[in-house]
């Protein structure tokens, strides 16, 4: 097995096992279960915010420096060491508090208008507890041009897998 099929399946574990521990812990299942369905499913930004992988990759190939967009990772710190979108930066879990705390520092440094692109792919885009709290805190802050990479099943899956670039580490 090749390097970059042996960090498919590694990465692939990762965001099942980490997925699976975020959605049976207790103190997230008292607070999932408070949420009502509609709640859960909605999502807070627009449809002109989403952001798709072979739209987001053919951007990132062509985008200048001064237009390249700032990426921030939002989910686990072991994936993004894993490997992450090239330029992306990590400054916590946004589903955690003190990651969406840190995460929420980082951001206070940036101006209002940057051009700015979150993600996750951690596990399945709709059941993600990272990109939600990351998008919402980053509105209430008063960012206007806030974009979100919509991965449908994982980062593995659906960039990596797909030949998109990628960078390791910190």
């Amino acid at each position: 097995m090749n390097l970059r099929s042996r960090f498919r399946v590694l990465s692939a574990i990762l965001a099942v096992g980490i997925c699976a521990a975020m959605l049976l812990a207790p103190e997230l299942r008292s607070t999932q279960s408070s949420e009502s369905h509609s709640e859960k499913s909605a999502n807070p930004w627009t449809s002109a915010q989403v952001l798709h992988a072979s739209d987001f990759s053919a951007e990132l190939r062509i985008a200048k420096n001064d237009q390249y967009p700032t990426i921030v990772y939002v989910g686990f710190r072991t994936l993004f060491e894993g490997g992450h979108v090239p330029g992306a930066t990590f400054h916590g879990t946004a589903s955690k508090e003190d990651g969406l705390a840190d995460f929420k520092k980082a951001a206070a440094a940036l101006p209002r208008s940057a051009n700015l692109v979150i993600y996750c792919g951690c596990c399945p885009f709709d059941k993600c507890p990272n990109i939600r709290p990351a998008y919402k805190a980053l509105h209430e802050m008063g960012f206007t041009h806030v974009r979100v990479l919509v991965l449908p099943t994982s980062f593995a899956a659906d960039w990596v897998e797909k030949g998109y670039a990628i960078q390791k580490g910190l």
